[in-house]
């Protein structure tokens, strides 16, 4: 399933506030429970729960091509996890310095080890 990504800076600032963070080497990962994810459950046209992701690349990583391409690498490391995870909530993904050297598969590596942290994987029961 495609997911839907954030588009209100309110959220945004939300979830760096009061959500649970986990900071590895490439990435820091931010989730808050979506509040809004039961109204959205029901507007949705398979009436599923699902996540709202967002990326925050600041300037500091490089130039509009170096941060489009760290945008790019940490969508297709999310979406990669995407099907493994708990629904209803919102994920925010922030690049750490040092991303720009390294590969997808490390963010992708990094990525997990911070959902896994965070419990955010489902149960082999509930796949």
């Amino acid at each position: 399933m495609k997911y839907t990504t954030i588009k209100e800076h309110h959220l945004y600032n939300k979830t760096f506030q009061k959500g649970t963070r986990f900071s590895g080497k490439y990435v820091s990962v931010f989730v808050l429970r979506d509040y809004a994810a039961k109204r959205l459950m029901n507007e949705h046209p398979e009436k599923k729960y699902y996540n709202r992701f967002g990326v925050s690349v600041t300037k500091r990583v490089g130039g509009a091509v170096q941060r489009s391409r760290v945008k790019r690498i940490l969508r297709a490391g999310y979406r990669a996890l995407e099907p493994e995870l708990k629904t209803g909530y919102l994920v925010v993904v922030s690049p750490r310095e040092g991303i720009l050297e390294a590969k997808s598969t490390d963010v992708e590596r990094d990525l997990r080890r911070g959902f896994l942290k965070m419990g955010m994987f489902r149960t082999s029961e509930s796949l």
